[in-house]
Formats: structure tokens, sequence, C-alpha cells
């Protein structure tokens, strides 16, 4: 099994389905004996430039291991669905499970596990 690091960027109109579709895309990965070291919820954000006359988007981040045939549905997943703006897939060398430089944002949160709450200095180093 390889490590891959995804992301997708939704439609802001179908903001409302991003944890159902969090929920798809990880019993997909579980279901192909895969494991996931990292989900990110980035939240509504600016894009780059304006997609169909869309100017934000929903966007979500996952690190991955899994095998061919895994990666290849969940590709497939990605492009018929029709609230997926774009989405974007990269090999890795190593699993990455550390916060991405994104969480730093107050807007975005890990969704991986139940995770406890960050400590109260981690939260004010944050805001800093």
């Amino acid at each position: 099994m390889r490590h891959y690091e995804i992301v997708f960027i939704v439609h802001p109109d179908q903001s409302e389905q991003v944890p159902g579709m969090i929920e798809r895309y990880r019993n997909t990965i579980t279901t192909g004996s895969g494991r996931i070291h990292r989900i990110e919820d980035w939240g509504r954000r600016q894009l780059a430039y304006p997609i169909a006359k869309v100017f934000k988007a929903h966007y979500v981040l996952m690190n991955i291991e899994v095998t061919n045939e895994t990666l290849s549905e969940l590709d497939h997943a990605f492009k018929f669905n029709d609230a997926v703006l774009r989405h974007l897939i990269v090999a890795k060398r190593d699993a990455e499970v550390g916060p991405s430089p994104m969480m730093k944002e107050e807007k975005s949160r890990n969704v991986t596990e139940a995770q406890p709450a960050a400590a109260p200095e981690q939260r004010e180093s944050a805001n800093a």
C-alpha cells in the first residue's frame, strides 16, 4: 500500500453535505483495508480563480494509505460527484500525521477521529 494526500473542493451550495461525503470516503478506504492518517476540514475558502462562476468553495484534506484498487475507486467517486469541483491526489513517501499549516487557522478543524479539544495554550499560540 502507498501513502497519498488528497485535497478536494466542494461547491459552496453543497457544504452541508461535506460530513456525509467524508464519511462515505472514509468507509470506502476502510473497507478496502486502507488506513486514514489525517482528515482536515478547512472550511469555505476563497478560490484562486473562479470555477464555473463560483468564487468560494469548501476544502477537505485527507492523508491515507490505500491500494491501487481503492485509490481508483476514490478517484471514480470524485469524478462522478457533481458537488466536487476539483480534486488532487498526490503520492507521498511517508505518512503525514501532524497538523497541516492550514490547521493553524481558526476556521479549520480536524475530523480524523474524536480528538480531545486543544489545550488552552495551543489555542492561544494558534491565535497569535
